[in-house]
């Protein structure tokens, strides 16, 4: 893989488990059905890397590996959009799910890190924010310093909406915002993540269908593939 010097299909046992069984007819109870078919595969002592999809998808993944491991989770998300707005009894959508993440302590955000946020939510709920025009500002070597000074040794989960790019690298998401990063730049920062313990990885908001020239789809793979190399890279 370009930027790692080895071939993360080599080092690790890698399947498809394809789509999750959802039940359309039952809306409220997708979060359950998620959470416990991913429960499953996590009991086996595994990493995940999903993709998607809503985000609201993250929510019930991390209660499943946070309830696996024993303790709150590192979140390094990637994102323009905060997706930390205070959620109505029940409520659980993909602006509201790591507010709900946060209440329930299945992540700590005084070790989590969102990154590239564009839009305005003046309540953190204590996580460190960089925004898209401190990550452009910053080197790739500074950003990823600071999301390991954030992180430090706890085991994180890393989220990656695909609106955290510029939509001139990714057209094809639900809620584009301009003034997002580039590719070269957002690959750097992956690949110097390399040494975090990160345990499971998601790339969501890609919607294909509003992208003609399928330059969103390619870059999603590649966040994908980086994921898998972050993983790998701690069983080298």
């Amino acid at each position: 893989v370009w930027g790692w010097g080895f071939d993360p299909f080599e080092r690790l046992h890698v399947i498809d488990h394809g789509d999750l069984a959802i039940d359309y007819g039952s809306p409220i109870e997708v979060v359950g059905m998620i959470e416990r078919q991913f429960a499953t595969i996590h009991a086996q002592g595994v990493a995940t890397l999903m993709l998607g999809g809503d985000h609201f998808c993250t929510y019930p993944v991390l209660r499943s590996l946070a309830g696996q491991i024993g303790r709150p989770l590192s979140l390094i998300h990637f994102d323009a959009h905060s997706d930390t707005w205070p959620a109505r009894d029940g409520q659980v959508d993909h602006g509201t799910m790591f507010w709900r993440a946060a209440q329930e302590g299945i992540i700590d955000p005084a070790r989590s890190i969102q990154l590239g946020i564009r839009t305005n939510n003046r309540d953190t709920l204590g996580f460190t924010v960089l925004s898209a025009e401190e990550v452009d500002r910053m080197s790739a070597e500074d950003v990823a310093a600071r999301v390991a000074e954030v992180v430090g040794d706890n085991p994180a989960y890393l989220t990656f909406d695909i609106d955290f790019l510029d939509p001139a690298f990714a057209p094809g998401t639900g809620t584009p915002v301009a003034g997002g990063i580039g590719t070269v730049k957002t690959f750097g920062i992956l690949r110097r993540l390399a040494g975090l313990d990160i345990r499971s990885a998601d790339v969501v908001e890609v919607a294909p269908a509003y992208d003609t020239s399928d330059v969103t789809a390619l870059a999603a793979a590649t966040v994908g593939l980086h994921c898998l190399a972050l993983i790998a890279a701690q069983r080298g």
